[in-house]
């Protein structure tokens, strides 16, 4: 019996805590944790990364298991969680901290993040142009703790009702065949 390999994806979409919402609900999804990358300060703190000086973007780093759910379908589910056409923003949420990004791990992934930009952009999906980049990944910075898992924690928040709570019941319609509940 061989063992399973997982594969790591690293994705920006405005606030952490609604990707890290969203991923923790798909089949084949191991871990996902919330962290910064594409800046160039060191062990950035969060208070550092909310100033836009750092460079990075909040993201979710999601480990998942290939033979059950594809680096492409991670893709599919994160431009519905999130609109691709805001620069620098997801709703009030506003600064670089907060782009649309992709930091593929592997040739073939940005590739696949490519070719998805593509489709969507042809698709016509949205009103408005893709702006989502595909970055390096230089060094992923895991955020603090109290960061981690935050939407089951805190899911009676009124940011959380408001920004994160359409976002999964937007996910559970349009992926319902992924989730693992």
């Amino acid at each position: 019996m061989t063992e399973t390999q997982h594969e790591v994806a690293t994705l920006g979409g405005g606030c952490f805590w609604c990707l890290d919402a969203g991923f923790r609900l798909l089949r084949g999804v191991i871990k996902v944790e919330s962290g910064y990358a594409g800046g160039t300060r060191p062990n950035p703190t969060y208070e550092q990364v909310c100033t836009g000086a750092t460079g990075h973007a909040e993201v979710a780093q999601v480990t998942f298991d290939p033979s059950i759910i594809t680096y492409r379908d991670l893709l599919d589910v994160f431009f519905t969680i999130h609109d691709p056409t805001q620069l620098n923003r997801q709703g009030a949420d506003i600064g670089t901290q907060y782009r649309s990004a992709i930091f593929p791990h592997t040739e073939e992934q940005r590739r696949d993040a490519e070719r998805a930009i593509k489709e969507l952009e042809a698709s016509a999906a949205w009103d408005d142009p893709i702006v989502t980049t595909i970055e390096p990944l230089t060094k992923f910075y895991p955020a603090e703790t109290y960061h981690q898992d935050y939407y089951a924690r805190n899911s009676r928040q009124p940011y959380c009702q408001a920004v994160i709570a359409p976002k999964i019941a937007k996910l559970r319609k349009m992926h319902f065949e992924r989730l693992s509940v």
